[in-house]
């Protein structure tokens, strides 16, 4: 979401961009599987305890915003704290608020031939964009005034409150079902049932206040990382302490997950260590091939969607939208083009995946033509 530039050199920092892209490609395949078959299962999310590739992707994201803020912030040492924190709350305002319209707009469907939205009153409040926007405005205040070691402290209270939380305030030998869980609970009673999301019938928001916390943390690690990168440069003893920590954080996750399981719904304590490890091990390789060895076309495909991620990810959203529409009363265009086309050129998972890659490659071009324009959204 914030600009990516590397004060050191005055070029923009490509891992990150190419970090960001190959993030935000992902996130549009995942999203927009197409129907007629159960998808492979990496591209599915994990129905409740456990971690797929797809349950990756946005704790990625928003590893990929706290990366941003390190250079951002950098740039802004000079600055008075009224005009950073002015920054800081106009881009967390529009990006919450993007993101509720977004979500607002997800709500329309059509009644008698009619186009109908729901009343704002009944509106979903979390959702992406406003869970990025608040672990950003969040960490970015925090940021401003705290030494990494103390954001580091800071982020193990985040982890061990959150977990603390949930074990006391969840339902007594139920702490971290779908139903018992102190997150549903706290949104139930702050924002009400009709501002919350529903699925199988059960009112629980995996985006939702509680949780809020330790995404937080998944914001703050790439926010570290970011400042380590800025005060020890592109180098290969970067890239080896980025693998060590990375692999660390994955060893930490998986051992806390046999008492707090891994869980991105819940986004458990356990499962932002090992999401973070993750993305530790993906940077230290890309740090690794792009600024060391110098593969900058071999990933120019990803820079250009990285450039321009808010902008591409609300086009996606708005676009599959658009694809929702009926083409007739009871058939869906998304459900009609895989049923005549994707689905009998490749019958199954693949012709699913064939959809969403051809619909990302769409964004892709969208992108693509941006980059050529040199056109770059920014809040």
């Amino acid at each position: 979401m914030c600009g990516g530039i590397n004060k050191e050199d005055g070029r923009r920092f490509v891992t990150l961009d190419v970090f960001r892209g190959m993030t935000l490609f992902l996130m549009i395949v995942v999203n927009t599987q197409g129907s007629g078959a159960v998808p492979f299962a990496p591209f599915m999310h994990s129905e409740w305890n456990g971690c797929t590739l797809t349950d990756l992707v946005f704790p990625s994201f928003l590893f990929a915003v706290g990366n941003a803020l390190a250079f951002v912030l950098k740039k802004w040492d000079d600055q008075r704290d009224r005009f950073v924190l002015y920054k800081i709350g106009k881009r967390t305002l529009l990006i919450f608020l993007t993101g509720y319209l977004l979500t607002w707009y997800c709500t329309m469907h059509w009644t008698s031939g009619h186009l109908v939205f729901s009343a704002f009153k009944a509106t979903r409040i979390m959702a992406v964009l406003q869970r990025i926007a608040l672990c950003y405005g969040i960490t970015a205040v925090m940021a401003r005034y705290l030494q990494p070691r103390w954001m580091l402290g800071s982020a193990v209270v985040f982890l061990l409150g959150y977990w603390m939380i949930l074990f006391v305030f969840g339902t007594s030998g139920l702490p971290y079902s779908e139903t018992g869980n102190a997150v549903r609970q706290a949104d139930l009673l702050i924002l009400g049932e009709r501002h919350m999301y529903q699925e199988h019938g059960i009112l629980f928001d995996p985006k939702g206040l509680l949780s809020t916390i330790p995404a937080c943390v998944n914001v703050m690690a790439g926010y570290l990382a970011g400042v380590f990168l800025i005060k020890n440069g592109k180098n290969l003893a970067s890239v080896r302490i980025l693998l060590m920590t990375g692999a660390l954080l994955v060893g930490l996750g998986l051992l806390w997950s046999i008492y707090f399981p891994l869980n991105k719904k819940l986004w458990t304590s356990s499962y932002v260590l090992y999401a973070s490890g993750m993305d530790m091990l993906v940077i230290g390789i890309l740090l690794y091939l792009i600024e060391i060895r110098r593969w900058r076309r071999a990933v120019h495909f990803f820079v250009v969607l990285g450039k321009n991620p808010l902008f591409i990810y609300v086009l996606s959203n708005l676009l599959l939208i658009l694809l929702i529409w009926n083409v007739s009363p009871d058939k869906p265009f998304a459900d009609w083009i895989n049923s005549v086309l994707f689905q009998k050129i490749a019958p199954g998972a693949l012709g699913s995946l064939l959809f969403a890659i051809t619909f990302a490659m769409f964004c892709w071009l969208v992108a693509w033509v941006m980059d050529k324009w040199r056109i770059y959204v920014r809040i």
